[in-house]
């Protein structure tokens, strides 16, 4: 499956056991395997008004605790399935319950609980300043300047003026290598078109640079709405399609990303160790 071309591997987990790391990799490689971003698993519920609970593993098989585009492509699956008997349920995600909205034509709305712009919510490390931007220099002597995010999974936002010249994979890897930052951070580079819509790339946790991050989009949207600089009600546009994002308010109000999914193809995956 995918939404907005971030793709997906995923496998009914209800009576199976959990994929290891070695068949995440083996899964995730695009030569030799099925290829996809990340693998999510659909699991029984954990809470009582959740239809199923997923979890979320990147190529590596560590796991992740969101991802926006993901949940909407797990929506997708329980309405296919006959799972969901109405356009509106929720979902057991890996940080917590989200509400679905079935908008139609493979379009679904999810209600991710709100962003955290503490920096103790990443965890960040060995800053002196408690608000953004914060600052770290690269060897080369130049200073790369980010606000943070945390989704659930943590964020930093770089906003630049130029995203297709962007150093998205340099920068990115640089900046989940620093110590002062969490190892499973994302990274977006986002641009201003107008207060109505951005642009962005996103380096991300597991995965490198991915044609859509729901996340991620959240995330830098937040991050500028935060300051009062773009709208309440924004289109994000990245490489593989384009998602809406909006958010109230400041406070611990929802933020809601609608997008599209789509179901590409689907079989058994043949696996053994050499």
């Amino acid at each position: 499956m995918h939404g907005a071309g971030n793709d997906f591997v995923v496998l009914d987990l209800r009576g199976r056991s959990e994929p290891t790391p070695e068949l995440c990799a083996a899964m995730s490689d695009r030569n030799t395997g099925i290829g996809c971003d990340l693998v999510l698993g659909i699991e029984p519920p954990r809470s009582p008004r959740a239809l199923i609970s997923y979890r979320i593993w990147t190529s590596d098989g560590k796991t992740s605790q969101q991802c926006g585009n993901g949940a909407r492509c797990i929506a997708a699956w329980a309405q296919r399935t006959g799972l969901a008997a109405s356009d509106a349920f929720e979902l057991d995600s890996p940080s917590g319950p989200i509400e679905i909205i079935s908008l139609g034509s493979h379009t679904y709305s999810v209600k991710l609980p709100p962003p955290s712009f503490d920096p103790d919510a990443l965890p960040l490390h060995g800053f002196k300043q408690q608000s953004p931007p914060y600052s770290l220099e690269t060897p080369e002597g130049n200073v790369i300047h980010f606000g943070i995010v945390s989704m659930g999974n943590p964020h930093a936002v770089i906003e630049v003026q130029d995203l297709k010249g962007a150093p998205v994979k340099t920068v990115g890897r640089l900046l989940q290598n620093a110590p002062e930052l969490p190892d499973t951070i994302c990274i977006s580079f986002v641009e201003i078109v107008d207060p109505d819509h951005l642009r962005l790339r996103v380096f991300e946790f597991g995965a490198g640079e991915t044609l859509a991050c729901g996340s991620g989009a959240c995330a830098a949207a937040s991050y500028l709405m935060q300051q009062g600089r773009v709208s309440r009600d924004v289109s994000v546009s990245m490489p593989g399609g384009t998602l809406q994002i909006s958010w109230p308010d400041n406070h611990q109000a929802p933020i809601t990303l609608t997008g599209p999914t789509a179901f590409v193809f689907e079989g058994g995956f043949a696996y053994a160790t050499i």
